[in-house]
């Protein structure tokens, strides 16, 4: 299966461990509830959906590398403790409590979740001495003399063999009480992943031109040569940065991320032609409607590689900004809430007192989301974005010196009512933007397959398929419609044809 695949699978496994009928007892007993075993080729993105599980779920996520633990840090340190059986004074063997099992309660207690997922990567490629203990857990989810406590789901990964020569393989004891799945590299679930991150647009054009080039492991004579999904998303951020400081990128920058010489090679001469192509056909004057028609008829007379190029720079741009203001939108709705309850403040300075337990209290909630491991990017932006109006309004509220709450609500009001302009302002000229591109595709491309790249990219895309369902977008529509019109009209004329008449 692949990565999409899997996320929900585990997804539902965690869900259903979880369910409990009506005395509060778990449906599947903790001893039935099987740890997931999650077994693929490295860097393809298996911590990276826990994370998205367990912000989904709204549940609590402890993760460790089992590669970076002794048998003293699993299992705890020995001590001997004193103790007395009928009359007679005996020395027995305890252990401190394992440093995984301690990480969970910490967690429940900084974020208040009492449920969550143990996450255990590598755990095929534990040291010898901690092999038999590793049993021990997948079989009665211990760790020495503790136990994960109730209402935390264990989920593992690991590397096959023939990636990893410090795999241990499992009994058929130990498997039996696993719930295995296996897991493959796929570019198209990447794309998804890749595109609502945020990913530079040269590596997502490159390796859709390339595909067979997304994850490649093989040995040489120089020694192992890998390219993985972990791999390009590093490079993806170091290339935005480079950009941002005017750096050089080169093929040694390159390498440092993927490990194969013709994919170094190719992707860097790639890169160089991917800004060659953003310089050439300014890509700010066509989402500005300034394009001329020599630009146009390039575009239209380039090879198809150059058109999907400069397709993916156009679709990246826009999509940039509609994800930055369907972020403002999300922030601006949940700051509404906490606004409204100023109203009706009489004083002044019960008013300030608000302001101050609210700000408190999104603190105290992001801090609890961190230390779950349960906050994605964009909620941590949000609830970020509303401390800091909280912040500012408090500040604005108090050197203003007004005399009365309603006067300091109205001050709030207006700060709001701002912010609210500032987004219509931004999603209007997205809109124009996206009319002009939709018309440059039309002019430029005419009858090619572009149009039909264009509406899929924006229809799959979360952020812009909200942003169409929420400001609209007539050019969307209207090709969306033709483009469905006409897939209806080539299935009727295949169905004719069937027919043999």
């Amino acid at each position: 299966m692949n990565m999409k695949q899997a996320k929900e699978c585990i997804k539902d496994t965690v869900r259903l461990y979880l369910k409990k009928d009506e005395f509060g007892d778990y449906r599947i007993p903790i001893v039935r509830q099987r740890p997931v075993f999650l077994i693929g080729a490295p860097g393809i993105g298996k911590t990276a959906i826990m994370e998205q599980i367990a912000q989904e779920l709204s549940i609590a996520l402890v993760s460790y590398s089992m590669t970076h633990h002794t048998r003293q840090s699993a299992l705890g340190l020995p001590f001997i403790d004193h103790r007395e059986f009928e009359g007679k004074q005996y020395d027995v063997s305890e252990y401190t409590m394992s440093e995984i099992i301690s990480s969970i309660y910490e967690v429940m207690r900084e974020s208040g979740l009492k449920e969550g997922i143990l996450f255990l990567d590598e755990i095929n490629c534990v040291s010898e001495t901690l092999s038999p203990s590793m049993l021990q857990f997948l079989q009665y989810k211990v760790f020495g003399r503790h136990r994960v406590p109730e209402g935390w789901v264990i989920v593992t990964a690991g590397n096959p063999p023939e990636y990893n020569k410090s795999v241990r393989e499992f009994d058929v004891v130990t498997l039996d009480r696993l719930k295995i799945m296996e897991v493959e590299a796929d570019y198209t679930v990447w794309k998804e992943y890749a595109s609502e991150k945020g990913l530079h647009n040269a590596v997502i054009s490159y390796l859709d031109l390339k595909k067979d080039d997304f994850y490649h492991v093989e040995t040489t004579i120089k020694g192992k040569s890998y390219i993985t999904a972990r791999g390009w998303e590093d490079l993806s951020q170091i290339l935005q940065l480079y950009e941002e400081e005017g750096l050089l990128v080169d093929e040694s920058l390159v390498g440092q991320y993927l490990r194969n010489d013709r994919i170094v090679k190719e992707f860097t001469a790639y890169y160089d032609l991917y800004n060659k192509y953003k310089n050439d056909y300014k890509i700010e004057e066509i989402l500005s409607g300034e394009t001329s028609e020599k630009a146009r008829e390039k575009a239209g007379a380039a090879s198809f590689d150059e058109r999907l190029s400069l397709l993916g720079m156009l679709i990246d741009k826009v999509q940039g900004e509609i994800r930055d203001s369907m972020r403002f939108a999300d922030c601006l709705g949940d700051l509404r809430t906490p606004l409204k309850a100023l109203a009706g403040c009489v004083e002044a300075e019960k008013l300030l007192q608000m302001l101050d337990a609210q700000r408190q209290g999104r603190e105290k909630l992001l801090l609890s989301l961190q230390a779950a491991g349960a906050v994605s990017d964009a909620e941590q932006y949000k609830q970020k974005f509303i401390l800091r109006f909280l912040e500012q309004t408090e500040k604005e509220v108090r050197v203003s010196g007004v005399s009365g709450g309603e006067e300091g609500y109205g001050l709030i009001r207006e700060k709001f009512r701002k912010e609210t302009v500032s987004l219509k302002k931004r999603t209007e000229e997205i809109g124009r933007r996206l009319h002009y591109l939709f018309v440059f595709v039309e002019e430029a491309f005419r009858e090619g397959n572009e149009m039909l790249i264009l509406v899929t990219e924006l229809t799959v895309n979360e952020d812009s398929a909200r942003f169409i369902a929420s400001f609209g977008c007539p050019d969307y529509q209207r090709h969306n419609e033709e483009l469905m019109l006409s897939e209806r009209q080539n299935r009727f004329m295949e169905e004719i044809e069937k027919l043999d008449l």
